[in-house]
């Protein structure tokens, strides 16, 4: 089985002294693969230009002037938690364009999986603003750009993180062809991912919210993957999976109160 990998070189220039979305996290990351033997066995996936053509395929005319106008006088704040530095648009675009590459490495056979390590995230990010650190909805792009380009309809997106994925949830909320799943932590930030959100219009039913206590660990999210999401998804017959991969709901983390571990 081969896996398609890219990242988006130069995210360092996205940075602001003690914010906890640094460098640093994608560092790490790169760092602990390189130093493992299936480094030299990824398959180099080619970024796809992305441009802010591409990013409204997701987000509004106006949020996207927005962040360019605050990039190019210099930087600031979108919200409380979420900053932009003069080259926050170019890196948020590198790292969209490497979710792209990976997307289509894989639907066009070249692997048969992939993984695209960039930041800044994206699952926060609304269609018409910033939100938690999030700049663009990268998942949620590739979702519509996969639709856009290859006519690819069925997708599944899974949402792991402590955090709900609000955004690409408001995304999809009325699609009945993307199966959108968050596992969470509730009650927590942003404040949705009830499970009686389900979808609205012709989308409902296709939105699963699991929202767990703190304290939950491995033993329960294993019952929750068995029992609902994995029927659920083999009901659905998606042509294509995507993965928001938050690590945040690791036993370590400082801030979120989910105990998975590695192990599982």
């Amino acid at each position: 089985m081969k896996t398609a990998f890219a990242h988006n070189p130069g995210h360092e220039a996205h940075a602001e002294e003690g914010h906890p979305e640094r460098p640093a996290r994608l560092d790490a990351i790169l760092s602990l693969l390189r130093d493992d033997p299936l480094w030299d066995r990824l398959h180099r996936a080619e970024p796809v230009a992305a441009d802010p053509d591409t990013a409204r395929l997701v987000h509004t005319d106006d949020y996207l002037r927005r962040l360019e106008t605050t990039a190019r006088q210099g930087g600031g704040r979108l919200d409380p938690d979420t900053y932009v530095t003069p080259e926050s648009l170019d890196v948020a675009l590198r790292a969209l364009g490497a979710v792209l590459g990976v997307t289509r490495a894989v639907i066009e056979g070249e692997a048969d999986n992939g993984f695209a390590a960039v930041r800044p995230p994206g699952h926060h990010a609304r269609p018409g603003a910033a939100m938690g650190f999030c700049l663009l909805a990268n998942v949620a792009l590739a979702v519509r750009w996969a639709r856009a380009t290859f006519g690819a309809e069925r997708f599944v997106v899974l949402d792991v993180d402590v955090h709900h994925g609000n955004g690409t949830q408001e995304v999809f909320y009325e699609d009945p062809n993307v199966l959108f799943i968050s596992t969470h932590q509730y009650p927590f930030y942003p404040g949705t991912g009830a499970a009686d959100e389900t979808g609205d219009g012709r989308g409902r039913g296709a939105t699963i919210n699991l929202p767990f206590p703190a304290g939950t660990g491995d033993d329960a999210f294993r019952t929750a993957f068995r029992r609902i999401l994995t029927p659920r998804v083999l009901r659905f017959r998606p042509e294509m999976i995507f993965v928001s991969a938050g690590y945040d709901a690791h036993w370590r983390d400082p801030i979120g109160g989910l105990h998975l571990s590695v192990a599982g």
